[in-house]
């Protein structure tokens, strides 16, 4: 939901079915973006002109989308799908200026005369996930994602001429390797929070918050450049609801690469472009509430001030955190980032402060006047993931956790990166699936507590699209293995 901040106060930009069409008229709009997400985390459109939109669109909408050509929709008998905008989510897209546009994000309905909420729709199991909060005595669940990404000037890729060779070129002037900073470049895995010149990206980060803040009425906090050298950077955006902030966090996804492309650059969600140097994460934060009470926090817990429910709730993650990965790390690429010795959390732990666990209860925010800002951090996410999906499945996770009452065990405070793998044995903790096949299997072993908001069949495509990009990186050698074995 839009948002707009009015003299430090934080209020609703929430449009009605009307107000949009009268802001269509009122705002010159020529043309008309439908966007929606495919399951695997796509973002796709089609384009009307506003002209040709109507009232009834809202209720009934529009017969726009082939579902048999969007990756893990329908099949060619079955392919006609319905997309239904929602007013809520109206911005104008301001690197259109030509022809003036302005966007709505979708919910997917079948067609047929099946008419209803797609079963494979990301954001129609969202909702689903919304209403099992309420199913379950929760009023709503909160959540404040934590999205990184790069920018680099150039990216070259070549993997379709095997007989020729494979490759990729990262051109960036702030990287160790560029000619065009010297003196200023970032080494590997010092790039946190550096001052121009070092920094050449923070213009653009301003750039990208004012159109988030401005036009698409998504509130942000800071931004600052990250860990990893050539253009690691993070927008810190508001905590909302759980629908909402997975809207904030494909919009945000969206309005990053368009803004990189004005500038003849690229941004990537990638999750590890870079070798040897930190990835990207997408650490989310979340917390269940009712009557306006946040129900994680407990004065009387001394260590943390956590309620039995938040530690539930972190025990149910902690119990499915290895089948949870296929779907909060759901590439390839993921399980590059997930390695130890590059800040990312590999092990199944807790802590407040410690950041080699996979969940963090944030340290400072400690006291009575914090108790709305007590939350579960979990640090296993990543931005390649689709967060309507990502989101689903940790409230699943926790809820499951709060339903069976599992112990999320004893906190670990000492850095598990440093621990002998005896010591870690000693303490029972394990370590997060080391591949995407891996975690696959333990999707497939581990779904039932997902069931009652995804479905079955969801899963198993889940699991078959995981597989099948695994394969796709499994038969081809990777270039460092030339290096290590083409003299065996």
């Amino acid at each position: 939901m839009p948002y707009r901040v009015v003299d430090g106060r934080i209020e609703s930009l929430s449009y009605t079915n009307q107000e949009v069409l009268q802001r269509l008229e009122g705002d010159g709009i020529k043309f008309l973006d439908l966007q929606f997400t495919g399951l695997f985390g796509r973002f796709h459109h089609t384009t009307i002109a506003s002209n040709m939109f109507r009232k009834e669109d809202f209720e009934d909408g529009l017969p726009k989308l082939d579902g048999s050509s969007i990756k893990g929709f329908t099949e060619i008998h079955e392919s006609d799908l319905i997309i239904r905008p929602d007013s809520s989510t109206y911005a104008i897209v301001p690197w259109i200026r030509e022809y003036p546009t302005a966007r709505l994000i979708c919910d997917i309905l079948s067609g047929g005369k099946t008419r209803g909420p797609y079963p494979k729709d990301p954001r129609g199991i969202a909702k689903k996930a919304e209403n099992y909060v309420k199913e379950q005595g929760y009023d709503i669940s909160y959540w404040g994602p934590e999205v990184e990404f790069f920018v680099f000037d150039k990216l070259a890729v070549d993997t379709l001429t095997p007989s020729h060779g494979q490759s990729y070129e990262i051109t960036s002037r702030e990287a160790p390797w560029s000619t065009d900073n010297v003196g200023y470049a970032l080494r590997l895995k010092e790039g946190y929070l550096p001052s121009a010149p070092g920094d050449t990206l923070m213009q653009y980060r301003n750039e990208c918050v004012d159109v988030l803040s401005s036009k698409f009425g998504i509130i942000c906090d800071a931004h600052h450049h990250e860990v990893a050298t050539a253009g690691q950077c993070e927008i810190d955006i508001r905590y909302d609801s759980l629908v909402n902030a997975a809207d904030s966090v494909q919009s945000y996804k969206y309005i990053v690469k368009n803004i990189a492309k004005e500038h003849n650059m690229i941004a990537t969600m990638m999750p590890k472009p870079i070798s040897l140097d930190n990835g990207s994460g997408m650490h989310v934060n979340v917390s269940l509430w009712n009557g306006g009470r946040n129900l994680f926090y407990d004065a009387s817990d001394e260590y943390a001030e956590m309620s039995e429910n938040a530690r539930y709730f972190g025990g149910g993650i902690i119990d499915h955190a290895k089948a949870l990965a296929a779907i909060v790390a759901p590439t390839t690429n993921s399980y590059r980032r997930l390695v130890p010795g590059y800040e990312a959390p590999v092990y199944i732990a807790w802590s407040t402060g410690n950041r080699s666990a996979i969940i963090r209860i944030p340290a400072h925010y400690k006291g009575k006047k914090f108790a709305n800002m007590k939350r579960i951090e979990f640090r296993a996410p990543d931005p390649s993931c689709n967060p309507y999906l990502a989101f689903s499945a940790i409230v699943a996770a926790g809820l499951d956790g709060i339903k069976k009452k599992k112990s999320i065990g004893d906190p670990v405070d000492a850095d598990i990166f440093k621990m002998t793998e005896y010591r870690r044995q000693e303490l029972g903790i394990q370590q997060l699936p080391a591949s995407l096949r891996e975690a696959c299997q333990e999707l497939q072993n581990d779904s039932i507590f997902l069931e009652p908001i995804f479905g079955k069949e969801v899963i198993t495509n889940i699991v078959e699209h995981a597989k099948n990009e695994h394969m796709e990186l499994a038969i081809r050698p990777h270039p460092h293995e030339f290096a290590m074995y083409a003299d065996v």
